[in-house]
């Protein structure tokens, strides 16, 4: 490769952005900005679990770049330059702390403070004269650069190379560039296998001892990209990630030896009781305490400083004062302590960016702070690093938590039910490892077959619905739904610094991840009690079968507001039941087995029902009652003994029970949930069938509505920011431009300024029944209805003219002017848009429109970039979805235009980050076609934001 030196192959998924890097996913203490407002530094994890910074050059650079280049052996050299082409370490150095120019870039990677590798690009002048002359479009030739990239002696294979061609690639295609161009020797077949590695198209040219090679940029999915070549680079860039995640987090979840800062000889003190349950939690390695004075503490041996250690430990557990926790973990850092557990609280912003500052410096992980601990139960090594009153128990259940007060609840319920843990996680505050991080770790830890988490705020959202689209495939994922409220958020933001998130977006993102969200700790124990002892059931069909009538209305209920359904029972089903089940019983659905049923009446009742297959889900309602009392029969057997049951979800109801919810154990192994209340089971039996349809969806892809011009439409925001800086709404004229780049289709209309320009304009757009429609216009007109902004059904001059005056006079000194539109043909109104969140991202929205869009709140919402099942989502969710499908006899609208006008409005939200709010509404939609009647785009100043980028938060 042109200027290049051997990389290595892999490295770690964190998401965020290069091209943004002074922009924050969820906070950015550990980055510092470069001189002159270039971007600022981010931080990423390497193959091995350590972390690099990557940041551009300075020209205080040039000593450490010469060095890099002088100390590569000269084997290596020859492999990195072609022929004799290739430039002296000192020209080299100059030109990578060059001063800035367009159409380069230079990037480099640290550890420790050194410089371990650089990567630059840069566009030849042609190209660069090309790109100066204007705006690219459609038909502009290719735009490519050259590439370079070296590597410190000795530190290649651990992904130095690839993370900084990752990000090059990030910054490139913000830049404009659609390929890189790289000359290698032949026989450098290391920096070859990074090229080839790297998830791009690649074509290779060779010319004598050399290649060239042309890597494809214009493949790389943005956040609107679709395709396979798209998809097989993100794919690329999260098994780098994963891969370095999963090391990183070694030393936090399965660490060697463990160190504990701030255990003290009082008794209560939160670090003493740390040690105490690592002390008697079974941790069968090397454990310490740092005290000043003491030697041993709770019988763990004590030292007076992390220095004085006979060895380094893997992970810190920091229980110190305030003031005291950013030199105490600087200390850990020198000392080469891989992770640290912060139990301290109640930060402030100087101590939060001290200590992230140390953790990113040193390469240490951080959980919290403000972390009620974390813990692993495993068979080869265990630990219990947290303050909680009782140890975990051991299981296959992954835990991350926000709360820590919910944290115990979690880890109480579970022991209840006899699930236990394989690892568990307080987050705290989430400076760092997140549940994005933990995902990953459950997904390879080969243990958890189970995954819950309670979280109040998101880091990353689109790296985190990817990781969990992935990991929800093999293990169910649930979590509370937190904030539902304006109340909630407000809460959130003040115990954990979270943002707030509006309950549309979050639930979006859920139901796009396939991950489980329950409205609360019960529920959530609920459902995960049902997901680990049975199978998802095929479908919502549930049959209800109880020994007391009462009981069984009360479960018919209950399975109905959960969106469940009581099928009838088919005819020979019903004469069997009659033919088991006692005098009188009622075989309908719910079955009315009656008070003196049987123990073996009732197995044999519940078998053949399960045998039959007429309901996906049998749920056994019951009630004590004095008969089985006496013949001592144990109703519940007729679940744990029924033969078949392991092919079709079972779950029972007892009225008596005196705990929310239990394991039955079953003959012969597994068990069935038992529930105290028929909600709770049917709610846990909605979420379980849920989730057996979100498993058996195709994943979905990203279709490219064509005829799209990105370019042109970037050049559009482009010139209106450079002339309101600020942004704003924009004017009729650019909006219908706008739209118009990604082929929105919009009703005709025109723009009048006098009472004669509308007369004309009027006369122009007639339809032939000769009516149009009058719109005022200002900048920050939302409400046109409500503020009577608008004339409709206009006949002739006289009526335009009227409309005209009567607009002029009451919006004197604000109307800048009018629209004018052919009056629209008779349809369904609807309304379509996007709106950006700081933190999620582009959310799409649709449902009802016209005047009744605020009124009804008919809408549904799904996060960009939509795939065809998420367009289908957003279709049939809204209340008004019969209307568009025929209902009433009217016949179907043109749902393909619905689907078109969706999948282009979620490629313009991804591909103008600066597209804060997009609102058309009404939408009109008859059999014949779809239309924006009137459309509304705001811009703020937004800089690109690559989500998939790798970097730590």
């Amino acid at each position: 490769m042109k200027d290049s030196a051997p990389g290595a192959e892999a490295e770690d998924l964190a998401p965020a952005t290069y091209t943004n890097m002074d922009r924050s996913s969820d906070r950015d203490a550990e980055q510092d900005r470069t001189p002159a407002g270039s971007p600022r530094a981010v931080h990423a994890l390497l193959a091995d679990g350590t972390t690099a910074r990557i940041r551009p050059v300075q020209a205080g650079d040039h000593s450490q770049l010469q060095d890099l280049y002088a100390h590569i052996p000269p084997e290596r050299l020859r492999l990195k330059f072609s022929g004799a082409r290739h430039p002296s370490p000192a020209q080299a150095s100059d030109r990578a702390c060059a001063p800035s120019r367009p159409g380069h870039r230079a990037l480099l990677a640290e550890t420790g403070g050194r410089i371990v590798g650089l990567g630059e690009y840069e566009r030849t002048p042609e190209q660069e004269a090309t790109r100066a002359a204007g705006p690219p479009t459609r038909a502009a030739r290719p735009a490519t650069a050259d590439i370079s990239l070296a590597v410190a002696a000795g530190l290649h294979h651990r992904g130095i190379g690839t993370l900084l061609l990752e990000h090059l690639v990030s910054a490139a295609r913000a830049d404009g560039i659609t390929a890189f161009t790289a000359d290698a020797l032949a026989e450098n077949h290391e920096i070859l296998k990074v090229v080839a590695d790297l998830g791009l198209h690649t074509a290779r040219h060779f010319e004598g001892p050399a290649v060239h090679c042309t890597i494809q940029l214009d493949e790389v999915a943005d956040e609107a990209g679709s395709g396979a070549d798209s998809e097989t680079y993100l794919t690329a860039v999260e098994t780098r990630g994963r891969t370095a995640g999963v090391a990183s987090l070694r030393p936090l979840l399965r660490p060697e030896s463990i160190v504990v800062i701030g255990a003290g000889r009082k008794a209560g003190s939160v670090g003493r009781a740390v040690l105490r349950n690592l002390r008697t939690g079974g941790y069968n390695r090397q454990l310490y305490a740092i005290h000043p004075n003491a030697t041993s503490l709770l019988s763990v041996p004590c030292h007076p400083s992390v220095a004085a250690l006979p060895q380094v430990p893997d992970l810190a557990v920091l229980a110190v004062p305030t003031a005291l926790l950013a030199a105490t973990a600087q200390e850990c850092g020198k000392a080469g302590v891989r992770a640290l557990v912060v139990i301290t609280g109640g930060l402030g912003p100087g101590q939060a960016e001290a200590l992230l500052s140390a953790c990113r410096t040193y390469g240490m992980r951080l959980v919290g702070p403000n972390s009620l601990g974390v813990a692993t139960i495993d068979t080869d090594l265990s630990f219990d690093a947290t303050f909680a009153a009782g140890h975990p128990r051991p299981g296959m259940t992954g835990v991350a938590v926000q709360s820590g007060g919910v944290g115990i609840a979690m880890l109480g319920g579970l022991s209840r039910l006899g699930l236990g843990i394989s690892s568990f996680v307080s987050l705290g505050e989430k400076y760092d490892v997140s549940s994005n991080d933990l995902l990953q770790w459950w997904e390879s830890d080969g243990v958890t077959d189970l995954a819950l988490l309670h979280l109040e705020s998101f880091g990353n959202p689109q790296a985190f619905s990817r990781t969990a689209r992935r990991v929800t495939r093999r293990i169910p994922v649930l979590t509370v739904d937190v904030g539902r409220t304006r109340e909630g958020r407000s809460a959130a933001a003040l115990h954990s610094a979270a943002a707030a998130t509006r309950t549309m977006t979050r639930q979006a993102l859920f139901t796009q991840a396939g991950i489980t969200a329950t409205r609360s700790i019960g529920d959530l124990l609920a459902t995960a009690a049902l997901l680990h002892a049975q199978p998802v059931p095929a479908g919502r069909r549930v049959v209800v079968v109880t020994n007391a009538g009462g009981a069984g209305v009360l479960a018919a209920d209950a399975c109905a507001e959960a969106g469940l359904s009581l099928p009838a029972l088919p005819m020979d089903v019903v004469d069997d039941l009659s033919a088991v089940l006692p005098q009188g019983a009622t075989t309908a659905n719910p079955v009315d087995a009656r008070a003196d049923v049987t123990e073996e009446q009732l197995r044999r009742c519940v078998d053949r029902l399960l045998r039959d297959g007429c309901a996906d889900a049998v749920l056994l309602v019951l009630v004590p009652t004095a008969v089985a009392a006496a013949t001592g029969d144990d109703l519940c057997r007729a679940l744990t003994c029924a033969p078949g049951r392991r092919s079709r979800t079972v779950a029972a109801v007892r009225l008596d029970q005196d705990v929310p919810v239990q394991l039955l154990p079953c003959t012969g192994g597994g068990s069935v949930p038992a529930y105290a209340d028929p909600q709770a089971a049917a709610s846990a039996l909605a979420h379980a069938a849920r989730r057996a349809e979100w498993l058996a969806r195709p994943p979905g892809t990203v279709p490219d509505p064509g005829d799209v011009d990105t370019p042109r439409a970037r050049a559009v925001v482009e010139t209106h920011l450079t002339a309101h800086p600020d942004g704003g709404w924009l004017g009729p004229r650019t909006c219908a431009e706008l739209l118009g780049c990604y082929g929105i289709p919009q009703l005709p209309w025109a723009w009048a300024e006098t009472e004669d320009d509308a007369v004309i304009a009027a006369e122009r757009l007639r339809r032939p029944d000769g009516r149009v429609v009058m719109k005022a216009h200002w900048p920050g007109l939302l409400h046109k209805s409500e503020q009577r902004a608008l004339h409709l059904d206009l006949q002739g001059d006289t009526q335009v003219r009227a409309a005209f005056r009567d607009l002029s006079i009451r919006f004197a000194g604000l109307l800048t002017g009018v629209v004018v539109q052919p009056l629209a043909e008779r349809g369904t109104e609807l309304c379509a848009g996007v709106v950006q969140d700081d933190v999620f991202g582009p959310l799409v929205l649709f449902g009802l429109g016209g005047t009744a869009t605020e009124v009804l709140a008919d809408q549904a919402a799904r996060l960009a970039p939509l795939t065809d099942l998420d367009v289908h989502d957003l279709i049939t969710a809204p209340r008004c979805a019969p209307l568009l499908f025929g209902h009433g006899g009217s016949g179907p609208v043109d749902l393909e235009g619905i689907e078109q006008l969706l999948h282009r409005l979620s490629r313009m939200a991804c591909d103008l980050p600066q597209l804060t709010e997009a609102d058309l509404n009404p939408v009109l939609a008859w059999p014949g076609g779809v239309t924006a009647l009137d459309a509304r785009v705001r811009l703020l100043p937004r800089d690109a934001h690559d989500p998939y980028l790798r970097r730590l938060r």
